[in-house]
């Protein structure tokens, strides 16, 4: 019994003999680990889209447009030779800074040439936390042989 005793009373000892400074590094540590592991779960949650990544065309075209934003990613030159006439433009590279122009209230589908910038486009706006946004297949060129309307011009 004396034994357990000595023995406690060693450990209690070793215990009380760590630095303050040990024990507030520990502390700090687990905090900012936390704080970490909260940052990483958020980020993840944040490109998650309530909605399937990609659409057909053909599905794409039975939207119905007060529900829905067309948001075409091309370039000014591109959009110019042929868009779908309900789009709103915003080219790619520059969608991180346009991010306030999007509704928060509609759904989204990207637009682009052939279905690769809008699947671009699509992650920008599902990384700045926009969750109801998909992409078109195919793009313009799809739409166009689908026999969809187009217009020209800016």
């Amino acid at each position: 019994m004396d034994k357990l005793k000595t023995s406690k009373n060693a450990a209690q000892k070793k215990v009380n003999n760590i630095p303050a400074w040990v024990w507030i590094l520990v502390v700090v540590i687990i905090a900012l680990g936390g704080y970490w592991l909260i940052q990483v779960t958020n980020q993840r949650q944040a490109a998650v889209s309530s909605l399937q990544q990609e659409i057909s065309v053909a599905e794409a075209a039975q939207l119905d447009r007060d529900e829905w934003l067309f948001l075409d990613v091309r370039e000014q030159s591109e959009w110019n030779e042929g868009h779908i006439p309900w789009a709103t433009l915003i080219p790619v590279d520059q969608l991180e800074k346009r991010l306030s122009e999007l509704p928060t209230n509609k759904n989204i589908v990207v637009v682009c040439q052939s279905g690769g910038r809008s699947a671009r486009g699509r992650d920008i706006l599902l990384e700045a936390g926009f969750d109801s946004v998909t992409s078109m297949a195919g793009g313009i060129n799809d739409w166009v042989a689908l026999g969809s309307s187009i217009v020209t011009g800016p």
